[in-house]
């Protein structure tokens, strides 16, 4: 009986570090367990609230969180080995464990701004016309690219290497890099100049008149510009273009321009004058003509042919496709006009004198 106890006490000792390793085994599956049961109640209640910020945030604690119990439970466990394993193992433990939070963290970071981008940017959640694409894009990435080079440094430095060193060496290196890309930066500084003027944003109908450029703009990165011209085809502009061209954007006009001119034959001259106030009555009662703009309706040159007035006014609307079915109502009405005075509307015409 004495020498089946001792048995058990010699197989206890040698073997508690496994019955230890088992007991973190089975707290972090404990853990990982309430951890994901309590995630889920809580995301319930969050989805219900309007706030666009918590949903993102509980959103991006989910996997970094649940790794980050494993990495934890793991590493405590890899230490119980401390006799078997050395001083050695048990540092890169260490190690690892620490660099695995940091990588965690990081992850966190990424998936909270890319939450954060994917609510500010859902029509379902905000409003439209109360948030900037462009901008929300432009932020987006610049804090993408921060979490991603503050990580490296930091691991780095946790690693042994020097930053400062690091730095210097960057500093003559990217000297050499710029002048060896220097287009890939010209670009770079040119879509920054981009998301900091906001000449345009996606959506925007833009166009130049230095370079054959018309489209909508698709889509603005560091390095280029993507525009859909009107015939659907997709046009690529380095944004190092923007920088010395002029762009119009006619998608932020506050009105439309009607400028027209038309010819009334000499025969009815005597008309044109009542025609004209006719005309100017007509566009101050149409209901799509801003008429706290400048409005002109003015004879305006005696032609080979016709004697020619011009109508000079704004439309309420800037839409493309309505502002032609405007201009199509008023220049049927400025026809209506003149046929009801009974004129009629000139065209080039010759006179020949023949001599007996």
């Amino acid at each position: 009986m004495n020498e089946i106890k001792e048995l058990m006490q010699e197989l206890q000792a040698d073997y508690s570090w496994a019955i230890q390793i088992f007991i973190v085994v089975f707290i972090t599956l404990f853990i990982n367990f309430i951890w994901r049961r309590y995630y889920l109640s809580v995301h319930n209640k969050l989805n219900q609230t309007k706030n666009l910020w918590d949903d993102a945030l509980w959103g991006s604690l989910h996997k970094p969180v649940g790794v980050l119990i494993w990495v934890m439970g793991i590493s405590y466990a890899a230490e119980i080995t401390n006799d078997l394993a050395g001083a050695e193992f048990i540092n890169l433990v260490a190690n690892i464990r620490e660099l695995s939070v940091i990588a965690l963290f990081a992850w966190f970071l990424f998936r909270f701004i890319r939450f954060s981008e994917g609510n500010l940017l859902n029509p379902d959640r905000v409003d439209e016309s109360k948030v900037d694409t462009t901008t929300v894009q432009a932020v987006a990435k610049l804090l993408r690219a921060s979490v991603i080079i503050t990580s490296i440094l930091i691991i780095m430095q946790t690693m042994g290497y020097s930053i400062s060193g690091l730095l210097a060496f960057g500093g003559i290196g990217g000297l050499a890099v710029g002048f060896a890309a220097k287009d890939l930066l010209s670009n770079f500084f040119g879509g920054l100049m981009i998301y900091l003027d906001r000449p345009f944003k996606i959506g925007d109908w833009i166009r130049s008149p230095d370079r054959n450029i018309e489209g909508t703009v698709e889509y603005i990165g560091w390095r280029q510009t993507i525009i859909r011209t009107f015939d659907k085809r997709p046009l690529y502009v380095p944004n190092s273009i923007f920088a010395s061209i002029a762009v119009e954007n006619p998608s932020r006009m506050q009105n439309r321009r009607i400028y027209e001119t038309i010819g009334i034959r000499y025969d009815d001259a005597l008309k044109v004058d009542q025609i004209i106030q006719d005309v100017k009555q007509m566009l101050q009662n149409h209901p799509e003509i801003d008429t706290s703009g400048t409005m002109i309706v003015n004879l305006n040159k005696f032609a080979p042919s016709s004697l020619d007035f011009f109508i000079y006014t704004f439309t309420k609307t800037t839409d493309w496709v309505k502002f032609h079915g405007i201009k199509q109502d008023v220049m049927l009405k400025i026809i209506n006009i003149i046929e009801g005075q009974g004129a009629e509307m000139a065209f080039p015409t010759s006179t020949i004198h023949l001599q007996k």
